[in-house]
């Protein structure tokens, strides 16, 4: 069963590699194009294309498939598989070969852009790896294999990614093994009960010390990695890791506590402690070296 592999992303290349090392015969890659990154902006490929081209696997870098649908016409493959592509897959497309989808979600709940982060931000328990047919409304294709995860009460977005995607490179080559046998089935989603989540921008990672002290931590686990989580303090933006949930009262919302050995900041019902952040020079270090050389004490960030 030759399969035909599309994604773009960490997620992406962490399922391409499960895949692989369970015997999956993936004929082709299609990723992104390679992009600008850093200072000097020079091209880069994503870790999917570079990983495939270290394997010996072919791979079409597509900025819109509907542009590409002729190349692709010629490739010889069975089955697509999709996970974290970034792109909405045209019906010229999907009317080629049988096509599945890898999403970390319990779906219906978090069809668009960002499930992962947005389990860690509501506080959920649990979340999903869903196994669905693609179809032309977003993530709204029927599901095929579904198994449930337990989020870990303190993990962060990196290592929940991690799992889901090696949970779901299992369960999408259980679904072209099923699918080879012609004993794939599949279960229409409740419309109804469809959470669509957006792709969160740089203001979203901005910390409110107006909020519980619970919302601030489940910021920190779902964005910090990703879209990155910071304060302000005097007028500068302060990049922030990770924070622990701490037992103070007495602080106001957005107060510095009076302390030399731990940075710690009222919010609603509580407090939280910085225990690592980047300085506004561009070093990364913890919470009370960064509170010893800028002592904020005292003073409100926002």
């Amino acid at each position: 069963m030759k399969v035909l592999f599309l994604g773009s992303s960490h997620f992406s290349k962490v399922v391409l590699q499960y895949m692989i090392e369970k015997g999956a015969d993936i004929c082709q890659v299609i990723t992104s194009p390679d992009r600008k990154v850093g200072r000097g902006q020079k091209m880069q490929a994503n870790e999917v294309k570079i990983y495939a081209l270290e394997k010996g696997i072919d791979v079409l870098c597509s900025a819109k498939i509907k542009n590409d649908i002729e190349k692709i016409k010629k490739i010889d493959f069975d089955i697509s598989i999709v996970a974290s592509f970034g792109q909405i897959l045209p019906k010229e497309f999907l009317d080629l070969k049988f096509c599945l989808n890898v999403h970390p979600s319990m779906l219906p709940k978090y069809r668009g852009a960002s499930p992962i982060q947005n389990s860690i931000l509501n506080g959920d328990e649990f979340t999903a790896i869903s196994i669905m047919k693609v179809a032309q409304e977003v993530d709204s294709g029927d599901i095929a294999l579904q198994e449930k995860v337990q989020i870990m009460p303190n993990e962060f977005y990196s290592s929940l990614e991690n799992r889901l995607a090696k949970i779901g490179a299992e369960l999408a080559y259980k679904s072209i093994v099923l699918f080879e046998k012609n004993e794939l089935q599949f279960t229409k989603q409740d419309n109804s009960k469809a959470v669509y989540v957006k792709k969160f921008e740089k203001e979203d990672g901005k910390l409110n010390f107006n909020n519980n002290k619970s919302q601030i931590y489940n910021q920190v686990r779902a964005l910090s990695e990703n879209v990155g989580t910071y304060l302000t303090l005097r007028n500068q933006t302060i990049k922030i890791f990770d924070i622990a949930i701490v037992d103070y009262k007495t602080l106001k919302c957005g107060e510095v506590l009076q302390d030399k050995k731990h940075f710690v900041i009222g919010c609603k019902d509580g407090a939280i402690e910085i225990l690592s952040c980047l300085a506004p020079s561009g070093k990364k270090m913890t919470g009370k070296d960064f509170l010893n050389g800028f002592k904020p004490q005292g003073e409100f960030v926002s």
